[in-house]
Formats: C-alpha cells, sequence, structure tokens
C-alpha cells in the first residue's frame, strides 16, 4: 500500500471520465500520487466513479465497490470514497447496504472530497490529468438534459441540461492544445440544446465555430445530438469547416410513430427521415452514428418490422442497438408494464444488428482504393493502428496498417490507400509523400 497515493477508477461513460480527469488534476496539485484505472491498484486509498444508467452498467459499479471493500477489509486499502452517477442516484440506499465505503459523492459534489482530505478544493474548471492518448481528449459542453425521454434515467442523476460559457470551453481547448492534443470528442448528454439555458438559444454552431478556429485544432467530433430541433445552422459549419469531422453521433431510438410518440421522443417518423436526408444533401459525405432500441413496453411485430425498413433505408454508417431496461424513476419505468420478453428483446437485437451488419459491409467496401487521412492511435502486433474522421476512439471501426510499411508516429496523421475491408476494420498502406 503507497502511501500518498490515490487510485482512481472510472466506469461508464466519457463525461465520467472527463469528471476523473479534473478530480486527478486536483489531487495532484495537492501532492498526491495519482493513477487511473490501474491493474493492480495499491494506493491506500481508491475513489470508484460509477455509472448508475442501466441494470447492467449498476451492476458493474456495485461489484467494483465491493471488490474494494474487500481490499480494504483485507487491510490493503485505508480508505475508499465513491462518486458519480450510481450514488447520485441511490446515495441513501448505497449508505445503508455498503457501511464500508467511507464516503459517498454524487455526480457533482466531488470536490468535497478534497476538503475531506484535508485540501482546499480549486475552482478550476478546465485543468485536468489526460488519460487518452496525448493525441486527442474528451471536450464535456454541458451536463445533465432537459429533454424527457420516458425510458432514460439521466435527468434523474444529472438535473437539467447546463451548458458551459463559450469562453470556458475556449480557454480548455486552447489549454489542451498547448499540451498536445490535435482532436477533440465534444460531448455532452445532449449538444443540441447547447446555449439554450444560458444564451436563450441554440449556440451549438457558434460554439463549434470558434473551438475550430483555435490553432491546432485538427478534428473536431460531435457526440450525442437529439433529432428533434435540430440545430441546422451546425450543418453549414461542418460542410465549410476542415477540421470539423463530417461526422454526427445522433441517437434515434425507434422509427415507427407508435413507438416514438410512446417513448416520448416529441419527433415523428416523417421529421425524422427528413432530417436524415437534410444531413446528408447538406454535408456530403457525412457519416451517421445512431443507436436504436429494441423491446421497447408496447413495441409490436409491426413496429419492429418497420424499424428493419428504417435501417435498410436509411443505411447507417455506424449503429449500435440495445434491449430495453425498465429503469425505476423514470415514466416507463413507473408507468409501463415491461411486456416484452427477455429472450423477444435480444432475438430483436440480434436481428436489427445483422442487418446492419451487411450495411456495415458495404459502407467499409466502398472505401477500398480511396486514399483517406488518418490519425495513428498505437502499435498492436504487426499492425499500426488509426482513425478516419469517420471513426471516433473506442466505439468505431478502425484502420490497420502493417508495421512493415515503415514506422508510423502516434498522433501523427498520414494519407494512406485502402487495400481492403472487413464487415467493420479497413486495412491500408501508407501514401509515401
Amino acid at each position: 500500500m503507497k502511501k500518498n497515493c490515490v487510485d482512481i477508477i472510472s466506469l461508464g461513460c466519457s463525461k465520467n471520465l472527463v469528471d476523473s480527469e479534473k478530480l486527478m488534476h486536483q489531487l495532484q496539485e495537492k501532492g498526491y500520487t495519482v493513477t487511473h484505472d490501474a491493474e493492480r491498484p495499491n494506493g491506500e486509498i481508491a475513489v470508484i466513479n460509477t455509472c448508475g444508467f442501466i441494470g447492467d452498467a449498476k451492476e458493474e459499479s456495485i461489484n467494483m465497490i465491493l471488490d474494494f471493500c474487500q481490499a480494504k477489509a483485507n487491510g490493503k486499502l485505508n480508505k475508499l470514497y465513491v462518486m458519480g452517477c450510481l450514488s447520485e442516484r441511490y446515495m441513501q440506499e448505497l449508505q445503508l447496504e455498503i457501511p464500508e465505503v467511507d464516503k459517498f459523492y454524487g455526480k457533482f459534489n466531488w470536490k468535497e472530497l478534497l476538503n475531506d482530505l484535508g485540501q482546499a478544493p480549486t475552482n478550476d474548471n478546465i485543468h485536468r490529468v489526460q488519460t487518452t492518448p496525448k493525441h486527442y481528449a474528451y471536450l464535456k459542453i454541458s451536463e445533465g438534459c432537459s429533454r424527457s425521454c420516458a425510458y432514460c434515467a439521466i435527468p434523474i442523476m444529472t438535473g437539467k441540461h447546463k451548458s458551459r460559457p463559450i469562453e470556458e470551453i475556449l480557454d480548455e481547448v486552447r489549454l489542451l492544445v498547448s499540451q498536445g492534443v490535435k482532436e477533440l470528442q465534444v460531448i455532452a448528454q445532449e449538444l443540441t440544446y447547447y446555449g439554450v439555458d444560458l444564451y436563450g438559444q441554440q449556440r451549438l454552431a457558434e460554439l463549434v465555430e470558434k473551438i475550430s478556429d483555435i490553432p491546432g485544432v485538427e478534428w473536431i467530433r460531435l457526440h450525442y445530438a437529439y433529432p428533434a430541433h435540430f440545430p441546422m445552422d451546425l450543418l453549414r459549419v461542418m460542410r465549410e469547416r476542415p477540421n470539423v469531422c463530417k461526422y454526427l453521433d445522433i441517437a434515434l431510438q425507434h422509427i415507427s410513430n407508435h413507438m416514438l410518440e410512446r417513448m416520448h421522443r416529441f419527433v415523428t417518423k416523417e421529421e425524422t427521415m427528413q432530417l436524415i436526408e437534410k444531413l446528408r444533401s447538406e454535408v456530403p459525405g457525412i457519416h451517421i452514428r445512431t443507436t436504436l432500441m429494441v423491446g421497447f413496453p408496447g413495441e409490436t411485430e409491426e413496429d419492429f418490422a418497420e424499424l428493419q425498413e428504417f435501417v435498410r433505408w436509411a443505411k447507417f454508417d455506424r449503429m449500435g442497438a440495445f434491449a430495453y431496461s425498465s429503469e425505476d424513476g423514470t415514466y416507463s419505468g413507473d408507468k409501463y408494464e415491461d411486456d416484452i420478453p427477455q429472450e423477444v428483446k435480444d432475438a430483436r437485437q440480434s436481428k436489427i444488428m445483422r442487418i446492419q451488419q451487411g450495411i456495415s459491409a458495404t459502407v467499409q467496401e466502398a472505401k477500398v482504393g480511396k486514399v483517406m487521412k488518418v490519425i495513428i492511435d498505437r502499435k498492436e502486433g504487426d499492425y499500426y493502428i488509426g482513425r478516419t474522421e469517420f471513426d471516433s476512439p473506442e466505439v468505431d471501426p478502425e484502420v490497420l496498417i502493417p508495421v512493415a510499411e515503415g514506422r508510423l508516429c502516434k498522433g501523427n496523421f498520414y494519407q494512406v490507400r485502402i487495400t481492403s475491408a472487413d464487415d467493420f476494420d479497413l486495412y491500408a498502406t501508407r501514401v509515401k509523400q
């Protein structure tokens, strides 16, 4: 057990990761040695940043807490603290059920941990210890969500949408660039609402444009948009700015009007299809990533057939699907019967992903022979692993370039020619300059 050493464990999404990175900076400034997701944590203090989104994530968080409680009981740990979404949502229950934890913090009051360690936290909202590769970082522009989707527990944990001031975000970008960041994953629970609470109107397009003006920012990629009231002025920015990736992560969830109404999505099938057509006509070459939900209460065979047909029509470049999980405190959890058997949910999920697998193969095959710009993330075996502007880290396809092609540097951009493709990944050779 190392004295004055803190092990941080981050679970869940990239938004949680940003919070962990900012806590790590605060701790380092106070003289602590800090590790993140270490294979063998051996500090005297551990902090678990939890996820409470759906059942599997909650289970993972609980199991992680219990593992560290056991380490504490075995004398391998002095103090155990828990923060994040799970403890924000279930604070009282966790305090009663797991008293071995020294203190639980919520989603927003984690700086109190510094006080409890006898240190004074600062009001610094931009400095952090980067846990991602040096060349890319996640940039959180807001917290919370003011949408009211029937199935979603996020507003329960994060509250209403709260935008960060534009100047504060730009200061953070400048700092990240000074530290070697070239690529920004712009993230929020819901990007498209950005600015409404702070400025009285949507300001996402303006923010992205200002970020793209900062020297050293080579790629900007946008995650988690919402289809209703989409800020169309963003499309001009995506089309005109070469460092704004032609990539949009927009969760659609379903397409049948019956399901969209029950889900409280406040958008129709017709509006959704028009938006997809608009995205592709206004931003030629755009890659759209979406997420769909199957097995929501009341989903009929007709609804699911409509969803399948929609996937075949839309031909999403990137797509994931998950089965509905009833969450207590949500509208659907409280008001709807979870009436779709799990085996039906699983079968529908598998079927929709099989359709997408064929589409993905076609999308990838169309890139063979093209010259594309890639950024190198790492070396793995006989390949350098890179990504195009259409690929977000950890969730999207990668580009594999043989090491035999010559030395490539992590974090650098290269031109490559795509030589072959499988269902998801691409293979390439370097284009000599």
